[in-house]
């Protein structure tokens, strides 16, 4: 028998529609496990077990009553602590934000979204200050561990989403991504993530890094995913750049996994194996990602093995990312600045030397690479690219130990340029190394084809691509 914590939302949904299971036995599984990993894994900063309890009853009460709200009523989840939620300090991983003297009495919008469709909120999620990298350790919460090897990195910035979901902490998690951070602790945990075409998904306040910036799912698979996007990516005014929403009674997300039959019969499908050649990929991860490649083309899919052809825009993306953080941070006394993580105190400083003239001539290379993949899509449905070039390194280190690189976007060279282009791009697992640690393949769609990218990730799992790719510990 299936253990409460490994069901999906949509397994927990189908059982508590029937009567074989409550919201609140699914919230105490939930709860249990966040006891068992949180000393080893430390996946979350705050929880209110209580909080979460009177919520499953108040669920419970309403499945009895056969008056159950919106598409998640019961269903646990946990939030990423970049996101405000109600009743919650929000102290992104920073000694520099306090919770005293503020009354945190607002939702951001996704988690806004989630109240009105009734999920239960287990807890917030670990993060790196301010999420400033792709790893998961903060001077305030400490290092977040991998599901597989805690002494390993779970990715970041989204990690502490990464590792719960991995762990059955509750089925669904929120997290943001503005330079692969829901996809690269996704790939190093073997969980699904989706950075949404941005304004997808109404974000406030606003990111000091711009249109960066995405909210994105954190699940156990793509028709998850694809729920938690039917909610999440409802209208709210507070975000001014966000994109319509599906019309009332239009497809949704759900619907789409679906239509026509669903599938990836005839999809155009280009497999960059290394964007060109600028990644150096372990054979392992190449394996791999070329073994569900191929998967693909069995399928259906029309394969051809291309490169998008750009180069590498790592400049233009520190320079749009390092000036952020320096925004975000320029409020703060020394005194206050001294308490940062130091390596994002460095990043800080060189986006303050940043003019307004460099910040425009990234947006002119931003610009141009946004041009040069909406032409590559009008011959290519989807991108396919590994999700991360390796697998997850020692935790607490920026980068991993004895390699060339400085910054973490150094390891990271296929998710950070989707950022840019604010396409949609998916992580999935498609396999584990000799070494048990999760490998995973990157879908890159258009803008505006999240519900294509959920759909070839869903035909992917159907077909068994993600088959045994869970936590020992699990």
């Amino acid at each position: 028998m299936t253990d409460i914590h490994d069901l999906t939302a949509i397994q927990l949904l189908e059982r508590y529609a029937s009567g074989e299971l409550s919201p609140v036995e699914a919230t105490r599984a939930a709860l249990q496990r966040i006891e068992q990993i949180q000393p080893e894994v430390n996946a979350f900063c705050r929880l209110d077990a209580e909080e979460a309890l009177r919520q499953a009853e108040e669920s419970a009460e309403r499945w009895r009553r056969g008056t159950p709200v919106g598409l998640l009523d019961g269903v646990p989840v946990s939030v990423k602590d970049i996101l405000l939620q109600r009743g919650a300090p929000t102290l992104r991983g920073s000694r520099t934000v306090r919770a005293e003297g503020r009354e945190w009495d607002e939702d951001a919008p996704s988690v806004a979204r989630l109240r009105e469709h009734g999920a239960v909120f287990v807890g917030k999620t670990t993060t790196p200050e301010f999420g400033w990298k792709g790893v998961t350790d903060s001077p305030v919460h400490g290092v977040t561990g991998n599901p597989y090897d805690p002494g390993l990195t779970a990715g970041g910035s989204s990690g502490g989403s990464a590792a719960a979901v991995a762990l059955g902490a509750g089925p669904l998690s929120l997290g943001t991504d503005g330079g692969g951070s829901v996809r690269i602790p996704a790939s190093f945990c073997g969980v699904f993530a989706l950075k949404p075409t941005y304004g997808r998904v109404p974000l406030y306040p606003a990111s000091a890094f711009g249109t960066l910036a995405h909210v994105g799912p954190m699940t156990r698979d793509a028709a998850d995913a694809a729920l938690l996007m039917d909610v999440i990516s409802g209208a709210d005014w507070r975000d001014w750049s966000q994109l319509a929403p599906v019309p009332e009674g239009g497809a949704g997300f759900r619907d789409a996994l679906t239509a026509g039959g669903g599938g990836v019969d005839g999809l155009r499908v280009a497999y960059s194996p290394a964007l060109g050649g600028t990644a150096a990929v372990d054979p392992e991860v190449a394996a791999a990602v070329r073994r569900a490649v191929d998967l693909l083309e069995r399928l259906g899919a029309v394969v051809e093995e291309i490169d998008p052809g750009f180069e590498d825009p790592v400049e233009a993306f520190h320079t749009l990312w390092f000036s952020g953080a320096a925004r975000v941070v320029q409020p703060l006394s020394q005194d206050q600045r001294e308490l940062l993580d130091p390596g994002l105190r460095e990043v800080c400083d060189q986006g303050a030397a940043y003019s307004a003239l460099d910040y425009l001539a990234a947006v002119d290379v931003r610009m141009a690479l946004g041009h040069a993949m909406g032409r590559f899509h009008s011959a290519y449905d989807l991108l396919v690219t590994p999700t991360m070039p390796i697998t997850a390194f020692e935790a607490g280190v920026e980068v991993p130990p004895g390699s060339e690189h400085t910054r973490w976007t150094g390891w990271t060279p296929f998710t950070y340029p989707f950022n840019l282009t604010q396409q949609p791009a998916a992580s999935m697992p498609c396999g584990l190394s000799s070494a048990g640690l999760p490998i995973g393949v990157q879908l890159v769609g258009a803008r505006h084809a999240d519900a294509l990218v959920l759909r070839a990730a869903h035909t992917l799992y159907g077909a068994g691509l993600a088959d045994g790719v869970r936590p020992p510990a699990a």
